[in-house]
């Protein structure tokens, strides 16, 4: 065996790593329930190519319907197919900020799940309406108005990824994951109503599935908060509120209506929004009526609102559902962080 090489003087240190960088390398455990929840996400992983496409028959619907599912599905791409990327980006800044382990691996989990959803979107439209969202060609008005208001829709998902990307860096974890917090809490509750109104088996399974992961995704994020929102500043306090606010003008596009604030839509968009989701009810997919939704709203939010100002957040006023609360300005997109 070769002798080692010993410089005189000792060994050299190696330099300084510039941060934020993912190295040194470290798997510091501070949370026991985080690591716990990851190793339930490893269990309960499911593959959408399981589900019983064969019986999601195009016949099955009159095109009207099958346009408004593609719709409604098309919405919903908006938010789970920025999904992976969103945390993907979270994940790398969770290396870089030397974040204990189980909050990287938690990140990862819930990656892995979103693509998970966005299979499913992609799936469903590739089923009902090949082309879509948008590589197709529109017969006639209702077809034109269902592309351009997908058009519209993605105009909007790329100004909140334009903003998420320049602004996730400067967000600490209390800030994030309150972001994360509000958009799980409503993706619980949408699924939750949908699995249970839809139906078709295809569709019922599949809330069921996405439902859980959602489930699971609140309780890492409450996790998280609950370690970190003791040593909350008042200046993060109201970043939080600010946050609640863009969350709710945010999701409220699958969830309820778009209200002002955020969205760019032309005159005619909600009107022709109603029509189609009228179509893709009435195809059986689950999609509450506007009371219905509305009402959801207010449910996810006054638990949201309990949870905030145990911690001493200001919760802010959502005059659409007639919620009282602080006052909240003009969001900006740089803003925005919440994703399903």
């Amino acid at each position: 065996m070769a002798d080692l090489t010993i410089p005189e003087g000792g060994f050299w240190p190696a330099p300084e790593i510039p941060q934020p960088n993912i190295y040194p390398m470290e798997w510091r455990v501070e949370t026991e329930k985080l690591a716990a929840i990851y190793e339930k996400s490893k269990r309960v992983l499911w593959n959408p190519a399981d589900l019983p496409w064969d019986e999601l028959n195009a016949d099955d619907f009159t095109r009207e319907q099958r346009l408004g599912i593609m719709y409604w599905f098309a919405v919903l791409a908006n938010f789970d197919a920025s999904g992976p990327a969103v945390f993907a980006r979270a994940t790398i800044q969770a290396f870089e900020k030397h974040e204990e382990d189980p909050v990287r691996k938690c990140f990862f989990s819930i990656t892995r799940d979103e693509m998970n959803h966005e299979e499913c979107c992609q799936r469903t439209i590739a089923k009902l309406w090949p082309g879509g969202p948008l590589d197709w060609t529109p017969s006639d008005d209702l077809e034109s108005a269902a592309h351009n208001n997908i058009g519209w829709l993605y105009h909007n998902g790329g100004r909140y990824w334009t903003g998420y990307t320049s602004a996730v860096g400067r967000y600490s974890l209390p800030v994030l994951f309150t972001s994360f917090m509000m958009g799980e809490m409503a993706a619980s509750t949408l699924f939750r109503g949908m699995s249970s109104g839809t139906r078709h088996p295809v569709f019922s399974e599949m809330f069921q599935r996405i439902g859980r992961d959602e489930s699971r995704h609140l309780q890492i994020c409450m996790t998280i908060l609950e370690n970190e929102w003791p040593g909350l500043t008042d200046e993060t306090r109201v970043l939080i509120t600010r946050q609640l606010r863009a969350g709710f003008v945010f999701l409220s596009m699958i969830l309820w209506e778009p209200p002002a604030g955020f969205w760019e839509l032309p005159p005619y968009f909600l009107a022709n929004h109603r029509v189609l989701m009228d179509h893709a009810r009435q195809a059986g997919l689950g999609v509450l009526s506007y009371e219905e939704q509305a009402e959801n709203w207010r449910v996810a939010m006054a638990k949201i609102r309990a949870i905030v100002e145990r911690w001493g957040i200001d919760f802010p006023a959502i005059p659409e559902l007639d919620l009282e609360g602080v006052p909240v300005d003009f969001i900006d997109p740089e803003e925005i962080i919440p994703v399903f």
